[in-house]
């Protein structure tokens, strides 16, 4: 690590209303005058030599106004003599006619030359760990601050915003994630109370109310990963579809899709980012529950399917309680011995703590399918969410003996009783 430049002063630690005139500081640093005939080349001849800081330009006027010299600055870490210069520096400067001879030049350095991790680490209590990350979502940046750091949260939110471009809005989690809608409280820092959103992922944009829905801009890979498994023609039935990460780009693609989700802020921005990408005559959106929705629309839609030559997706992307809602494909259409050369594929999402994660989930699939999956499924691990936490996704055919009804498999719907909905953990750890 190099040596730094600038230290904020000591005075700073432990503040918790930003100051920004407490950061600025004087100090000095080597120059050379530099002819401005030849000032381009001096300073590419140095680039290993001159001053690199945030916000501050390494050329600065002579010391006499309307001077024909210019200063370049230098890197006290670098340069404390001529003798610092390497031979190929020193024999530039002499081709140039440049005098290696150093001035002293007093810079004035401010908070705007700090780096976000630099103001914070001067102003937390030594020893703590330094929150800068977070996740962007149009305009605004959602923080998971830590106990430890709530203290300075304004200050955070601040610096947050001051240092990245385009964010006018600082959020902090304050509650965990609701099972049912996907959304959880939010404390705004700084900035605006605009929690209305703007993105673009994948190509695809989309808008709605960050504080009513659940988006996680993590989950962009797995969106496309999954999208481009679906060809034009295809049918995709959207059990949890949130605002429409894998509904619209489907459609986008000529995929038939029908989209649902019980959040009726999710499913009125879903209807939202349809007529936003013009495919509102493309996607079929339903406000239902996903077991409702399977035992609904899907199952209506899918005996015509299943007699035809396109797939059939079915994407379950509620990783907290997704792998309970598959007892609902039980028993789900009357047997038609014509209609089983189509079978739906299904991605099903699920968390585990497991210390053979793949395994667990598979094990919990068969056990809510009431079938087998070890040799009929695959596994894609899609990113740890936590410390001994991941999200997985389970892809597999609904078997044959799953989904026709049968005097050993035949389920009604009023016969099911509703699961027990498990509290949700982690408010970062849905879809």
């Amino acid at each position: 690590m190099e040596p730094k430049l600038y230290r904020p002063p000591p005075e700073v630690r432990g503040m918790t209303s930003l100051d920004k005139d407490a950061f600025t500081r004087t100090v000095t640093v080597p120059a050379l005058q530099v002819p401005t005939g030849v000032l381009n080349k001096v300073v590419k001849s140095l680039k290993k030599s001159t001053l690199h800081c945030p916000g501050v330009h390494r050329v600065v006027p002579g010391s006499e106004e309307g001077s024909s010299f210019r200063l370049v600055l230098l890197d006290p870490h670098r340069v404390s003599s001529a003798s610092s210069f390497s031979e190929a520096e020193a024999e530039a400067l002499r081709s140039f006619g440049v005098s290696d001879e150093l001035q002293q030049y007093d810079l004035k350095l401010t908070y705007d030359n700090l780096k976000t991790e630099e103001v914070l680490e001067a102003v937390l209590p030594q020893g703590q760990d330094v929150t800068s990350s977070f996740s962007r979502v149009g305009h605004i940046a959602h923080m998971n601050l830590r106990d430890h750091q709530l203290p300075y949260k304004n200050l955070i939110g601040q610096v947050i915003m001051d240092k990245n471009p385009g964010i006018t809005c600082v959020v902090n989690k304050t509650n965990m994630i609701d099972s049912t809608y996907r959304n959880f409280k939010m404390e705004v820092l700084a900035g605006e109370e605009n929690m209305v959103a703007k993105v673009k992922e994948n190509g695809v944009t989309y808008e709605f109310d960050f504080s009513r829905v659940y988006w996680n801009p993590r989950l962009s890979t797995e969106h496309q990963r999954v999208v481009q498994l679906v060809k034009r023609g295809d049918a995709v039935f959207d059990v949890f579809a949130g605002v429409g990460p894998f509904a619209i780009p489907a459609a986008r693609l000529g995929a038939k899709v029908l989209a649902n989700d019980l959040n009726p802020e999710s499913y009125r921005w879903l209807q939202h980012n349809c007529k936003l990408n013009k495919l509102e005559s493309k996607v079929q959106t339903f406000n239902l529950d996903g077991r409702d929705f399977i035992r609904g629309p899907l199952r209506r839609e899918l005996p015509a399917l299943l007699k035809g030559e396109s797939a059939v997706h079915v994407v379950m992307n509620l990783p907290a309680l997704a792998l309970e809602f598959l007892d609902a494909f039980r028993g789900l259409l009357q047997p038609e011995p014509t209609c089983d050369r189509n079978l739906p594929t299904v991605h099903c999402y699920g968390f585990s703590k497991h210390d053979d994660p793949e395994a667990d989930v598979v094990q919990r699939a068969s056990r809510s399918l009431g079938f087998p999956l070890e040799n009929e499924c695959s596994v894609h691990f899609v990113r740890n969410v936590a410390p001994n936490k991941d999200m997985m996704c389970v892809r597999f055919t609904v078997p044959k003996d799953v989904l026709y009804c049968s005097s050993k498999t035949k389920t009604e719907p009023s016969e099911e009783p509703a699961p027990k909905k498990p509290k949700c953990e982690d408010a970062t750890n849905l879809t």
